[in-house]
């Protein structure tokens, strides 16, 4: 092994991407804030505006709030933070609730007291929680990440500030310049397991959880059971495993999850498929790890261009990850890897982002059919042509010209999306 120049900076944007989270990580965003706010009033609020993005609105209209008993959206969402929330515990926030807090939050609910506005911003992860009672009001801004808290405000007095970012920051927190294809290989090929074992035991333990919890239970439309029950091969089970991992998570399973780039279903389709591909090869523990390594990092290079939120549907980035660490597993070297990444992307660039909701799991299915073509072809040494639609001479520059298409191209195919959404 050799020294990596880069390789405390990439340990450390393991350690921030990859976090557990309990439920889609938007409305747990709002729930965060709810507790929050909550905290800092010292009781329930009498009424609550929410101003947020349109992304925010778009991913938390349609999704289950764990632990609420099946309850769905922004208003859900901010009164289980509000009554049953922690804000220590981040995206965990709302792991505690009980039937004692789900009774206040229906009474709530049917009280109509929370508001929701759309914000008007530049960013796509961009929201406003006002919270109010009869002697004081809470302000709280958060921008970029979920629990980034730029701003708190109290009876209109700043009791907490940070650097908002100009409007381009996508919020990470360790420059990703330095991520390349290859140096993320390099790396993969040459970190020391031990700095970061711990971390993907949890990711493979929590994933793979909640994936045999999707596929023993009924959640959505059985889009797992129904995949394996028509096809038994490897690649099908990773679908179906994958697929219902997402299915139960969206449908309000509050099992934990390892997110990747802000993302839970992003977490999944990064590494289920690399831990089923891992195991059928009867691959050493330790080979794993670097395919997860890899996997993982792929998407973060990838979503660092998308940003947190998009038109650009960002289980397509992981399934295009896990694409490339098969490659990588079969015994694939770093040109075999590019073309899979490049295949990939040649054909399902496309996907749109419409919501946070149990259908994302079939997403996830499409981009690892994609993802799986790709490594075949890679693997055979056959990649589509440069320049050819949006595929650049380089892997590097297809990764950056998709996201410039999802980041800039896409701003107008997501407001048509939300009004489309927002349609009676």
């Amino acid at each position: 092994m050799i020294n990596f120049k880069f390789e405390e900076e990439y340990l450390t944007i393991l350690q921030e991407e990859l976090v557990p989270a309990k439920g889609c990580t938007e409305p747990i965003a709002i729930a965060f804030a709810g507790a929050k706010a909550r905290e800092l009033l010292g009781e329930i609020p009498e009424h609550i505006e929410i101003e947020a993005s349109g992304n925010l609105i778009k991913n938390i209209r349609c999704v289950t709030v764990p632990n609420t008993n099946n309850l769905v959206g922004i208003e859900a969402s901010a009164l289980a933070g509000v009554v049953g929330g922690d804000s220590s515990l981040e995206l965990e926030v709302i792991s505690n609730i009980k039937p004692k807090h789900l009774k206040l939050i229906n009474l709530l609910l049917l009280k109509n007291i929370v508001k929701v506005k759309l914000l008007k911003t530049n960013l796509n992860l961009h929201f406003i929680f006002k919270a109010k009672t009869k002697d004081n009001e809470i302000v709280i801004e958060i921008k970029n990440l979920h629990t980034n808290i730029v701003k708190i405000t109290k009876n209109d007095k700043i009791i907490f500030e940070q650097d908002n970012g100009n409007d381009e920051y996508f919020g990470v927190e360790t420059n990703r310049k330095n991520l390349t294809v290859e140096n993320i290989l390099e790396f993969t090929e040459n970190i020391n397991i031990e700095k970061i074992k711990d971390l993907l035991d949890l990711q493979i333990k929590y994933n793979m959880a909640i994936a045999k919890k999707g596929l023993n239970e009924n959640f959505g439309v059985s889009i797992g059971q129904t995949i394996l029950k028509h096809d038994q091969s490897i690649f099908s089970k990773i679908k179906a495993y994958t697929a219902a991992a997402s299915e139960a998570r969206m449908s309000g399973c509050s099992m934990p999850v390892i997110t990747n780039s802000g993302s839970g279903n992003q977490g999944l389709a990064t590494s289920i498929p690399v831990i089923l591909f891992s195991r059928n090869l009867k691959l050493p523990k330790e080979k794993m790890y670097r395919g997860l390594i890899l996997s993982n990092l792929l998407t973060i290079y990838q979503k660092s261009f998308i940003g947190r939120l998009s038109a650009f549907c960002g289980a397509i980035s992981a399934a295009v990850s896990s694409g490339a660490t098969f490659t990588y597993l079969s015994g694939g070297d770093l040109k075999q890897i590019k073309m899979t990444i490049t295949n990939a992307l040649a054909n399902v660039s496309g996907v749109v982002c419409d919501g946070a909701k149990p259908s994302c799991a079939s997403k996830i299915a499409t981009g690892l059919d994609a993802a799986i073509l790709g490594h075949f072809l890679a693997m055979e040494n056959h990649q589509y042509n440069p320049l050819s639609g949006i595929i650049k001479n380089s892997v590097d520059e297809t990764i950056f010209a998709v996201g410039k298409m999802a980041s800039e191209g896409m701003k107008d195919t997501d407001k048509v999306i939300l009004a489309l959404m927002l349609e009676k």
